[in-house]
């Protein structure tokens, strides 16, 4: 393809992109340029796959990609379908049903979900610094609101168990916009408040009270949220040797020679931990891409084309922390970035 023809397309693109906001809150506006939104997590592998495909794609624009968080994301990506809203938003945990509905609602009716790897909610501390071997029961019962429904008397780690440090609580950890906080519930929580009968069994006789017991975690300053950007976490317990930090394993594994991972159930976070779910906090990790868009906004093709090259075991997103999907998914997720296969919503919860 000439460069005359690729610049001729993408003004064509353009065009076609204000034809298909019917919904679009920019009215006309038309757009040349890749938008992706979203996960804090998934934010450092998309800007690396943006940077090389800018790279092998000169006549492209060069992405713009967003850190707002996978709840936040999520909300600006089922708006509608147009230039004013986003292409592709970024998630570390998968698409909700309600979610699915409200961009049903708003015209965003064929989405490509694409599974690009897997991540781990790694809990860590400075290197150096305290070290625990804890479980989701200990640190569920650390963070809650209201363990088991009863008051938070927890201060320190050798309150939640005798065999834990004798030093004050303090956790640095994603806001409650994050994916990262979800699959925290989901993951770790959850898991840790159904190691009690009596809550387990609420789950089937009254399911808001139970997420509200299980997964609302305490506002006295123990856990303290540190806002979308997971760098934060790491330079706040790299400063406090008591402090634990939570956040995707991505980022403990930029940043081992300043962090290290705290075991669950035994079971160090690593990369081979979390690709055999071996390590209980292990999570896939997806974007979201409207189909509508692809034939209107340049480069939105190759741009998936170019996830499908880096996302191997041992490629380029595998040296800054992405774990590879196991084979089965890779498959999908390969037929799905190539073949544009989209979401029917059957399956999510």
């Amino acid at each position: 393809m000439t460069k005359t023809f690729k610049f001729a397309l993408a003004a064509t693109s353009a065009l076609t992109l204000a034809a298909c906001g019917g919904n679009d809150a920019g009215g006309g506006a038309s757009r040349d340029q890749i938008k992706a939104v979203g996960s804090s997590t998934v934010y450092p592998f998309a800007k690396a796959v943006s940077e090389t495909f800018t790279r092998s794609n000169p006549d492209f624009k060069s992405p713009i990609i967003e850190s707002t968080g996978t709840g936040g994301g999520m909300k600006l990506f089922c708006q509608g379908v147009g230039a004013a809203t986003p292409d592709i938003a970024n998630a570390s945990r998968r698409m909700k049903a309600s979610e699915f509905e409200t961009c049903q609602q708003n015209g965003v009716t064929d989405i490509i979900e694409v599974q690009v790897g897997l991540d781990g909610i790694a809990l860590a501390s400075a290197k150096g610094g305290i070290t625990m071997n804890l479980t989701p029961k200990m640190v569920y019962e650390a963070l809650a609101a209201r363990p088991y429904g009863e008051e938070q008397t927890n201060q320190t780690w050798s309150d939640v168990d005798p065999s834990l440090p004798d030093t004050q609580i303090l956790v640095y950890g994603p806001p409650s916009t994050s994916g990262t906080r979800d699959a925290l519930k989901e993951l770790i929580l959850e898991p840790g408040c159904d190691t009690n009968a009596e809550m387990e069994a609420l789950k089937d006789s009254d399911e808001d009270r139970h997420a509200q017991l299980c997964t609302e975690v305490r506002s006295d300053g123990k856990y303290v949220d540190q806002g979308e950007q997971d760098n934060l976490i790491v330079q706040k317990i790299e400063g406090n040797p008591n402090a634990v930090g939570i956040f995707g394993y991505s980022y403990l594994e930029e940043n081992a020679d300043k962090v290290q991972g705290l075991n669950m159930n035994g079971v160090a976070p690593t990369y081979e931990n979390i690709a055999s779910f071996e390590y209980p906090g292990a999570r896939p990790l997806y974007i979201y891409v409207k189909k509508a868009h692809l034939d209107a906004i340049p480069g939105l093709k190759e741009f998936l084309g170019q996830w499908s090259q880096m996302w191997n075991r041992g490629g380029p997103l595998a040296k800054i922390g992405l774990v590879a999907n196991p084979d089965d998914v890779m498959d999908r997720s390969m037929s799905a970035a190539t073949n544009f296969d989209t979401l029917d919503g059957s399956e999510l919860k």
